[in-house]
């Protein structure tokens, strides 16, 4: 059984970006949610017991209100970061972010 979990770092203030809702969209329809913890984390986007098919994925993060709390400007009002998974196994999608950059990859 797959599953997919982020990470979402602001790396213009060096910690974790807390209160972000992030949700994951399968074929035009979202299939979980979640907010990052304190510690940036959505540890699992996927309800327990639910099984993801192999297949292209979109998670958007919504940042808007992020900045908007910290108070800052930001370029990016939502963040989309589409993939592909294939095999059953774990998918770990990290954001490092900034008011006007970002970086994703596949972690671990």
């Amino acid at each position: 059984m797959s599953t997919i979990s982020t990470h979402v770092l602001d790396t213009s203030l060096g910690k974790p970006a807390s209160g972000i809702p992030v949700e994951l969209e399968y074929g035009g329809a979202i299939v979980g949610s979640g907010v990052t913890d304190a510690d940036g984390r959505v540890r699992d986007l996927v309800a327990s017991g639910a099984s993801l098919e192999a297949g292209d994925y979109r998670l958007r993060f919504d940042v808007s209100n992020y900045f908007a709390q910290t108070k800052r400007d930001s370029f990016y009002k939502t963040i989309t970061v589409e993939f592909s998974i294939a095999e059953s196994e774990h998918y770990h999608v990290p954001l490092l972010l900034s008011p006007f950059g970002y970086s994703t990859y596949r972690g671990s």
